[in-house]
C-alpha cells in the first residue's frame, strides 16, 4: 500500500513539473510576442489604428484657366462658390423634417430632391452628403447666420467655372459638369470619382486631365461613430490647381467673325495654313455655357437639346454639307495635273448640256458663258466647263482620288470631339448602298460640289491650305500651349503636325492659285470681296438643297495672295445655310473678316469701312 502510495506521488510529483513547465513556456512564448507586437512592430500598428480612425476629406483642385492666344486676359476663370453638405447623423430625428423645408425655401430646391440625396438609410451615418455642389455665398451666409437651425449642416469651397466670353466662344471652349455614372465607368480608372467636375464638351473635354488638377485631401479623426474629433490634428494636402491653356484661337478675330456671321445659321472658319492654327471658329445658333453650369442648368441644356436650330451643334465641324462650287478648286488641280484638258483650250459654254434623257443647265448664266478657257471657266464658275471636261477627260475615279488627295471623306483631326469625316461616294458605294449603277449624271453632280458629296467648312479649310501650301494640310488645332499657373511659364508648346502630303505638282498649285486669284479680280466675287487693305483669292459657291427660293452660300479664300512670308496669310471659310432668307452672304462676310483682320479694326469699323452698316447682299442676286 505505501508502495503504491509513493509510486503515486512520484507520478503526481512529475505531472506537476511538466504542467509547469508547460505554463512557464506558454507564457514565455505569449510574453515574447506581446514584446513582439508592442516594441518591434508597436509604431506600425499605431500607424494602423490611426489610419482606421482618420476620414479623409477630399478638397477639389481648381480647374486651370483658358486663354487666347495671346495670354492676357483669360476666356474661363474660377469664381467662389461653396459646396453644400449634411452630416445626418448630427442631425436630430425630431428636427429633420424642419430642416429639410427650410433648406428647401432658401435653396429653391423641391424638398423631395433633398430627400432624395440623404435617404433613411442614411439617418446614422457621420459621414458628409453632398446637397448641393455650387452654392452662392449669399446662401452661405444666411444660413452661417441662423446656423443653429441647421446642425448637421456645412459647407466648404468648390471653385466653379466663370465663362467670360459666351456665343460662338461657349462652342469651342464647352462646359463642365459633374460627373455621370457612364462617365465614371469609362473613366473611374484614370482617378475619377463620383462628384468630380469633368468637362463635357470643347476643350474643357478634349484637355480635361490638363485642366483638372489634382484635389487635395484633408485627414480628420473620428471616433467609433464616424463623429470627428475636433481637439484632434489634422493633416493637409493642398490641392493643386490644373495647368493653363493657352489657346490658338484670337479673341478679336472670333468677336469679328461672329459678328459677320450674325443671326445666320451657318459658321465661320478662320486658319493659318502655314501652322493649322485655328485664329476663329464661329457657328450659330449658339448658347451661353454660364448657363448650364448654373443651378438649373439640366433645364437649361433639355431646352437646348429640344431647339430645333440645334445650337448645341458646331456646324463648322460637326456637320457637312455640298460643297458646290469650291469643290471647283479640286477640279482645277485635277485638270491642272493629269493635263485633262489645255489650260488655254476653250469648251463652248451655251448655258446646258444634254447628257442621257435630261438637260443639266449652267447655274449663273442661263444664255451661256460662251467661250472659256480653265482659268475663265474657274473665273466665271462656269458649270458647263466642268461638266464637259469630267465626263469626256477627267472621270469619277480621278476625281474621288484627288477628292480624297485633298482631304475630303476623312477627319481631320482637330482637337475638338464630335466632328464629322464628310463623305466622297463612289460607284462602288452606290451600287452597294442603292444597287444602282454610277450614272453619268452623278459624275456631273459630284464635278460642281453636289450630289451625294458631303464635305465640311473646315475640310474646306484645308483644301484652300493645301493650296497655298503647296501640297501639305497641317492638322488644324486650337491648343497653343500649356502653361504653369503660378509664373505662366511654358510647358508645353505644340509644334505643327502634317496631315495631308500631296504628290501634286508645286506647278500645278501656283497655277491654281493664280486662277483663284482671277475669282476675285474679274469673277465672280469681284463685287462682294472688294476689301483694299489686302490682296485675295478664292472661289464662291451656292448649294442646291431642295428649296426654290434659297441655298446654301459658300466663300472659301485666302489672304495676301502676294505675301512673300507664307506666315502671314489666312484661310477664311463661310458656310451661310438654305434655312436663312436668301442674301448669298458667305463673300460678303468674308470680306468683312479680311478687312477686320487686316487692319486691326472691329466688326462695326470694318462694316462703316466696306459701305455694309445695316446692309446685306440684294435678296435677288445669285451667283457663285
Amino acid at each position: 500500500m505505501s508502495d503504491f502510495t509513493d509510486d503515486s506521488r512520484r507520478s503526481f510529483d512529475k505531472l506537476t513539473i511538466i504542467l509547469i513547465v508547460l505554463a512557464a513556456l506558454a507564457f514565455l512564448s505569449y510574453s515574447s510576442y506581446l514584446f513582439y507586437l508592442q516594441l518591434v512592430r508597436g509604431s506600425e500598428y499605431q500607424s494602423k489604428a490611426i489610419t482606421i480612425s482618420r476620414q479623409i476629406e477630399r478638397l477639389p483642385a481648381q480647374r486651370g484657366e483658358i486663354y487666347d492666344r495671346n495670354y492676357n486676359l483669360p476666356l474661363v476663370l474660377n469664381v467662389d462658390s461653396f459646396a453644400l453638405v449634411m452630416v445626418p447623423g448630427e442631425l436630430p430625428a425630431d428636427m429633420r423634417d424642419t430642416v429639410f423645408i427650410k433648406l428647401a425655401a432658401l435653396l429653391d430646391e423641391p424638398v423631395d430632391e433633398l430627400r432624395r440625396k440623404v435617404p433613411p438609410s442614411y439617418y446614422k451615418l457621420f459621414q458628409q452628403i453632398e446637397l448641393l455642389s455650387s452654392v452662392d455665398q449669399s446662401i452661405i451666409t444666411k444660413i452661417a447666420e441662423r446656423i443653429d437651425e441647421f446642425p448637421g449642416i456645412s459647407w466648404y469651397s468648390r471653385p466653379k467655372r466663370n465663362y467670360l466670353e459666351s456665343g460662338s466662344f461657349s462652342h469651342v471652349i464647352g462646359y463642365v459638369g459633374e460627373i455621370t455614372r457612364d462617365e465614371l465607368k469609362v473613366f473611374y480608372n484614370r482617378g475619377y470619382q463620383s462628384g468630380d467636375i469633368i468637362g463635357k464638351t470643347g476643350i474643357e473635354r478634349q484637355y480635361d486631365s490638363i485642366l483638372r488638377g489634382t484635389d487635395g485631401r484633408q485627414f480628420n479623426t473620428v471616433d467609433v461613430k464616424g463623429r470627428s474629433i475636433e481637439s484632434a490634428s489634422r493633416q493637409v494636402e493642398p490641392p493643386l490647381m490644373g495647368k493653363n491653356l493657352m489657346l490658338t484661337l484670337d479673341r478679336n478675330t472670333q468677336l469679328l467673325a461672329e459678328k459677320a456671321l450674325g443671326d445666320r445659321i451657318g459658321s465661320i472658319v478662320v486658319l493659318k495654313p502655314s501652322n493649322g492654327e485655328i485664329l476663329a471658329l464661329a457657328s450659330y445658333p449658339s448658347f451661353n455655357a454660364n448657363d448650364i453650369v448654373a443651378r438649373g442648368g439640366n433645364n437649361i441644356y433639355a431646352k437646348l437639346l429640344e431647339d430645333p436650330g440645334t445650337p448645341l451643334i458646331h456646324r463648322a465641324f460637326q456637320s457637312s454639307y455640298p460643297p458646290a462650287s469650291t469643290y471647283k478648286t479640286i477640279m482645277t488641280a485635277a485638270i491642272l495635273e493629269e493635263e485633262a484638258i489645255g489650260p488655254e483650250e476653250t469648251i463652248l459654254c451655251t448655258g446646258e448640256i444634254s447628257y442621257g434623257d435630261r438637260v443639266f443647265r449652267c447655274w449663273i448664266r442661263r444664255p451661256g458663258h460662251g467661250r472659256l478657257n480653265l482659268a475663265g471657266g474657274l473665273a466665271q464658275s462656269c458649270d458647263v466647263y466642268f461638266w464637259e471636261v469630267a465626263k469626256d477627260k477627267l472621270g469619277i475615279e480621278r476625281m474621288v482620288s484627288y477628292s480624297r488627295e485633298f482631304g475630303f471623306g476623312s477627319l481631320t483631326n482637330i482637337d475638338l470631339p464630335g466632328e464629322v469625316p464628310g463623305f466622297v461616294p463612289t460607284p462602288q458605294w452606290k451600287e452597294r448602298t442603292f444597287n444602282e449603277k454610277w450614272l453619268g449624271g452623278d459624275t456631273l453632280n459630284m464635278a460642281i460640289g453636289q450630289g451625294y458629296l458631303l464635305t465640311s467648312p473646315l475640310q474646306i479649310a484645308n483644301m484652300m491650305a493645301m493650296v497655298v501650301n503647296s501640297g501639305v494640310i497641317f492638322k488644324p488645332h486650337l491648343l497653343k500651349e500649356v502653361r504653369d499657373p503660378r509664373d505662366g511659364s511654358v510647358l508645353t508648346k505644340i509644334l505643327p503636325e502634317v496631315l495631308v502630303s500631296s504628290s501634286i505638282s508645286k506647278e500645278t498649285f501656283k497655277k491654281t492659285r493664280e486662277n483663284l486669284r482671277l475669282v476675285i479680280s474679274a469673277g465672280t466675287a469681284q463685287y462682294p470681296v472688294n476689301t483694299k487693305v489686302v490682296s485675295v483669292a478664292g472661289k464662291t459657291g451656292t448649294a442646291e438643297v431642295g428649296f426654290a427660293d434659297r441655298w446654301h452660300s459658300w466663300f472659301v479664300g485666302y489672304g495676301p495672295y502676294d505675301a512673300e512670308n507664307i506666315d502671314d496669310v489666312i484661310v477664311v471659310v463661310a458656310m451661310i445655310e438654305a434655312a436663312n432668307p436668301w442674301e448669298w452672304w458667305a463673300p460678303y462676310a468674308s470680306n468683312l473678316i479680311f478687312q477686320g483682320y487686316f487692319s486691326g479694326m472691329n466688326y462695326e469699323e470694318a462694316a462703316k469701312k466696306l459701305g455694309l452698316v445695316g446692309k446685306t447682299a440684294p435678296p435677288a442676286v445669285r451667283v457663285e
